[in-house]
């Protein structure tokens, strides 16, 4: 496994050398995800593989994970098996987007240069369902049971949730497919490599909402 997944990696000497990387990275690290979580306990596991396409450099992502979000239904804990797998061209700049594959995601690469946990994180958030929910039958089993007991939904003696993910909903979030679109408003707008050494910057990736 890579203990370096917040170091910068040069993404064409990786897809020139068709580099395979694992990797095992806490939730907790991540920032934009954790936000949506109810606990940022456990970690990611997965592998990224680099290789050139139409001469760009693309990446093969595959993570997975139990993420514990809230049921919007009934606002108790909602464990959700995470396995998702997606191949992403990666884009120093607009001239580049525009030459991606139109079948394939893009993610900004400032210089050509990502961490894994920039790329971990995006297929992470592409995967979770907008609007997790247990199914019907289980928040209403929920309901009853703090009928009976005189709980209150919001009781602080609540019963956490481990249900069947049945009925989330099936819809991902898509947030970067107009990045080649945006990239075309601002094809003039150059973007130079990163400056910051070799550790990725605090915030979130740069990919295009």
């Amino acid at each position: 496994m890579s203990e370096d997944w917040s170091k910068l990696r040069d993404v064409d000497l990786l897809a020139d050398g068709r580099v395979r990387l694992d990797f095992e990275i806490p939730l907790a690290e991540f920032p934009r995800l954790r936000a949506q979580l109810a606990s940022a306990e456990g970690s990611v596991a997965g592998r990224v593989s680099f290789e050139r396409e139409q001469g760009l450099p693309v990446a093969d992502v595959a993570v997975a994970c139990r993420a514990v979000l809230l049921c919007q239904r009934c606002l108790e804990p909602l464990e959700v098996p995470v396995q998702s797998e997606g191949r992403v061209a990666l884009v120093a700049d607009g001239a580049e987007a525009e030459r991606a594959p139109a079948e394939l995601e893009t993610v900004h690469a400032p210089g050509h240069r990502i961490t894994l946990r920039d790329l971990a994180e995006e297929e992470l958030l592409l995967a979770l369902p907008i609007v997790p929910r247990h199914s019907a039958v289980e928040c209403g089993a929920e309901h009853s049971s703090d009928a009976a007991s005189g709980a209150t939904p919001d009781s602080p003696d609540r019963t956490s949730g481990t249900g069947s993910v049945s009925e989330a909903s099936g819809e991902t979030q898509r947030p970067f497919e107009r990045l080649n679109e945006l990239f075309k408003d601002a094809r003039s707008a150059r973007i130079g490599p990163r400056e910051d050494g070799d550790e990725a910057p605090a915030g979130p990736s740069d990919r295009a909402q």
